[in-house]
């Protein structure tokens, strides 16, 4: 009896030879990655690695110099402003500080997406507003402004208005960080609710390894602009818990271990200390140090 085909998964993203340069500097070099629908896939890497040029490319405030990046069926580097737009709708991005307007209330900045690119009546954007709050445990504190709650809180009225659209995809810009530990993992399992009860797609950058091993399915990391590995979430546990001798690792393992574990011995620190002192004292800063923009105009 003839095996049915497998049917290969289907993705919500996918980049193909990405390639983004400032100034002439390559910060990303030829990345090649696919993001399955309703997975949450944690993009690591050091500071300078290229994850947070990476994340503003996916979401086209950042044009790519060469290569392809498929969202949701379509090309969005080829895509007209008002197309791209159409595909900004079905996208919420939760950015690192929250990026709240401090003049309006928890209500007014979650009902902004939904003034601006709806028509939907007053008494119904209430109600959606309401929902949205409440799925992260806001909405008793709607009529608040961000000055007058915690750093946990913003990030989760963030959140709820990066959902104010009902999203197919959600991007999260180091949603950890600044805070405790304790607020830390309850925006983590949060994340996980959310992505069980919406089925949405979450792509998150960070840094943070306990965040990252309770929310990913897969994880990838980036180094100096290179996409070194994807792999499932087990694979990096695995390293990560990994004993034997660095003679026994490649210089891939090696460097993923270090980082995994935040070792202060390792190929990544031995890097760092050739960096050249009379370059630094003359202002010659490595190329993946040097400042660059953080939005483009898309078109």
């Amino acid at each position: 009896m003839t095996t049915p085909t497998e049917q290969p998964p289907q993705h919500a993203i996918r980049l193909r030879n990405v390639v983004k340069r400032f100034d002439g500097r390559v910060v990303l070099d030829g990345v090649n990655l696919d993001i399955r629908r309703g997975e949450t896939m944690v993009i690591m890497g050091g500071s300078g690695s290229g994850k947070s040029t990476l994340l503003r490319t996916i979401i086209g405030s950042i044009i790519p110099d060469e290569g392809s990046i498929e969202m949701l069926g379509q090309d969005i580097t080829i895509l007209e402003e008002a197309r791209l737009n159409d595909v900004r709708k079905k996208i919420g991005v939760l950015f690192q500080s929250g990026a709240l307007f401090n003049s309006m209330t928890l209500r007014q900045n979650v009902a902004l997406p939904l003034e601006e690119h709806t028509s939907l009546p007053p008494q119904t954007i209430d109600i959606m507003v309401k929902i949205k709050l409440e799925l992260v445990g806001l909405r008793e504190h709607a009529d608040k402004y961000p000055s007058q709650i915690s750093g946990g809180m913003k990030k989760r009225a963030g959140l709820a208005r990066a959902l104010a659209l009902d999203p197919q995809i959600l991007f999260y810009d180091e949603p950890s960080a600044g805070l405790d530990p304790i607020t830390s993992a309850e925006i983590d399992q949060l994340m996980l609710n959310l992505t069980k009860q919406l089925g949405v797609t979450s792509v998150v950058v960070t840094h943070e390894m306990d965040s990252a091993f309770t929310i990913a399915d897969r994880m990838t990391m980036l180094d100096h602009g290179h996409m070194i590995i994807v792999e499932e979430r087990q694979y990096f546990d695995a390293l990560r818990a990994d004993d034997r001798p660095t003679e026994g690792l490649s210089q891939t393992e090696k460097l993923i271990r270090q980082f995994l574990r935040g070792d202060a011995k390792g190929p990544i620190t031995e890097r760092k200390q050739t960096t050249g002192y009379v370059d630094d004292l003359l202002g010659k800063m490595p190329k993946h140090l040097a400042p660059r923009p953080s939005v483009q105009a898309t078109r």
